[in-house]
């Protein structure tokens, strides 16, 4: 974890890491909000390239990737948020964009870091998949792609650049509809005023937890073996986070496009309804026709329509 210091008294920790600082110092949310007098610590989730190290065990094993996103929620989250705390003895504010959306959403329902945080920012915010409409984004939901990578091709690390996988990425580039010159944007959908493209590595059984078992509901990882769902949750199939538990007084922020084809404007109006009894007060909603998924991080006009109006709930809630 990084921190943006500034001479602020509020801090604010924002997630993924490298999405908030691509865009120029000017646009991206890391420096606005510094500019604005917050202490700005970036976090990456595990297993990308900026976040890798571990005490005992190197990417190349399978171990490393031994871990599902239910980690990060109850695990990984929970530990950056502790930490922003004890470096600055006060409560932090969140700002999570797709899969930071997902996790922050996950432990919420579970009570999680609802004590801990002032407030939580969601940017496209991820709850179901249902209406994803990018056809990679099907393929991947559908076939359990990381099943495959995993089971089938031995590899635990969803790697662009990796031989067995640049084979499975070309074959899946031939498809119809999909644009492997932005394949982030493939899964995504097109977007409306961004201009940077990215790729990074991804644990397999993150694409096969948040694609698959997110088109209905976000269920926590699925262990397949009945015997296994049971010893790990009592029961045969794995429990579904519920986001009517989010407790109602906690102050959220939600912002999502009409152009995203992964948080799609039907899916988050379903989560939208399960935090119907959410406390008004506490509870602030902006829908951008024209956005689409990554113009919330690296879009040109996301600090005019999108940053400033963060920065004004944060006030709010100081």
């Amino acid at each position: 974890m990084q921190a943006q210091r500034s001479d602020g008294t509020s801090c604010v920790g924002v997630q993924d890491g490298l999405s908030w600082l691509l865009a120029s110092p000017e646009e991206s949310l890391a420096f606005v909000l510094a500019d604005h007098g917050f202490d700005v610590w970036i976090a990456n989730t595990r297993g990308t390239r900026w976040s890798r190290r571990h005490v005992s065990l190197d990417p190349s094993s399978r171990l490393y990737w031994n871990w599902s996103w239910d980690d990060l929620v109850v695990n990984d989250l929970p530990a950056m948020v502790d930490y922003v705390c004890s470096k600055t003895w006060q409560k932090p504010h969140y700002v999570g964009h797709s899969m930071g959306t997902l996790v922050a959403l996950a432990a919420f329902s579970e009570g999680r870091l609802v004590d801990e945080l002032k407030s939580a920012a969601l940017l496209t915010p991820v709850a179901y998949l249902a209406h994803i409409t990018t056809p990679i984004g099907i393929l991947l939901a559908k076939a359990f792609v990381g099943e495959v990578l995993s089971d089938f091709l031995g590899l635990a690390e969803f790697n662009p650049t990796a031989p067995p996988v640049a084979s499975l990425v070309r074959t899946i580039c031939r498809k119809q509809g999909t644009n492997c010159y932005d394949l982030v944007g493939s899964i995504t959908g097109k977007d409306s005023s961004t201009a940077t493209c990215i790729h990074a590595n991804y644990q397999n059984e993150n694409i096969e937890r948040t694609l698959p078992l997110a088109l209905f509901s976000s269920v926590k990882y699925d262990y397949v073996l009945p015997f296994r769902n049971i010893a790990n949750y009592g029961q045969i199939e794995p429990p579904v986070y519920e986001m009517s538990n989010i407790p109602a007084d906690f102050p959220l922020f939600l912002s999502y496009g009409g152009r995203d084809a992964l948080a799609d404007p039907t899916d988050v109006r379903r989560l939208l309804n399960d935090l119907r009894g959410h406390d008004p007060g506490k509870l602030t909603v902006q829908y951008l026709d024209q956005f689409a998924h990554l113009d919330f991080v690296m879009g040109v006009c996301a600090k005019d329509y999108v940053y400033k109006d963060v920065i004004a709930f944060f006030d709010i809630f100081h």
